[in-house]
């Protein structure tokens, strides 16, 4: 590509990576070189007859060499867009997917009332990674405050990043904790997207998965459940009476989470679906007696 003009270079790009079987070879091409010049959309149109440097080449190159390698296009630029969020991300973090956005959409109007009727809302997000889905309800619910849980401390640190980036640091706070172990109080959203693959399926995802997102973030257990079972028998002291939990699961999950959920007091209320059609995100309360007893401690 040496001495290439700038259309030229995103059409050898485009090119390179189709040849090394990316199913996305032109968007991709179109945003590493973009990234690495610097430019806009617009201005990778409307600068396609300029001449690249040899800097310029070098920096396209690698991003081409690691996203040949499978190395996820957002982990290369080293951000990506949640809602409204940009958010960063590292090597300890799970990369947010469109997916988790639904589970947060659901959990904004329950947040929003809370506000409305108490004038607070604490928000508790267990396996928290980028942050991504508390930093999102905080920056869509003015006024409530989160807690974003994680065993990492580099995804604390990455979090913590986050909220200051996306101007919601004053109301955002980390724990290091496996799951509720040195969490206090009650909230009153619970929310979570745990890790939920079953142990012996992490070796068999694609490449862009299994080589860089955390294993921590993707191992669920012999049946995938573990870090349910967890939620579930924590949550009940860490619950506010009228609160919700709200849980990112695998398709084939609904039947047997809700079962864990409802062994421990807890009563499905809603369950939405992706774009795909798939189960994917489920939201609980109290059942009525237990809401009762946690009111009258």
């Amino acid at each position: 590509m040496s001495g290439s003009t700038l259309a030229g270079v995103v059409a050898a790009a485009r090119r390179r990576l189709q040849e090394a079987g990316i199913a996305e070879a032109a968007g991709d091409a179109r945003m590493l070189v973009a990234a690495s010049l610097h430019l806009t959309p617009a201005e990778l149109i409307s600068e396609g007859a300029r001449m690249l440097d040899a800097g310029e080449m070098t920096a396209i190159d690698r991003a081409l060499e690691r996203r040949a390698a499978r190395e996820p296009v957002h982990r290369i630029l080293g951000r990506r867009a949640f809602l409204d969020l940009e958010l960063e991300l590292s090597p300890e973090t799970l990369e947010p997917r469109p997916d988790t956005e639904i589970l947060v959409e659901a959990l904004v109007a329950p947040a929003r009332r809370m506000m409305a009727e108490s004038g607070g809302c604490r928000i508790l997000d267990l396996g928290t990674g980028t942050g991504a889905i508390c930093l999102a309800l905080l920056d869509l619910v003015p006024g409530a405050t989160g807690v974003g849980v994680d065993l990492s401390p580099g995804a604390l640190e990455t979090a913590r990043r986050n909220a200051d980036l996306n101007g919601v640091a004053d109301r955002f706070e980390t724990v290091e904790s496996d799951w509720f172990s040195a969490v206090s109080g009650r909230f009153d959203i619970i929310v979570s997207n745990p890790p939920y693959i079953v142990r012996s399926v992490v070796e068999t995802l694609d490449a862009e998965v299994r080589l860089y997102d955390p294993v921590l973030a993707l191992d669920g257990g012999r049946d995938g459940l573990d870090a349910y079972r967890a939620i579930a028998a924590g949550a009940v002291s860490h619950l506010s009476p009228e609160g919700r939990v709200g849980l990112e699961i695998g398709y084939d999950q609904k039947d047997t989470v809700a079962d864990l959920m409802a062994a421990e007091g807890f009563r499905l209320i809603e369950a939405v679906r992706d774009l795909g059609g798939n189960d994917r995100a489920l939201i609980f309360e109290r059942k009525a007696m237990d809401r009762n007893a946690a009111t009258a401690q």
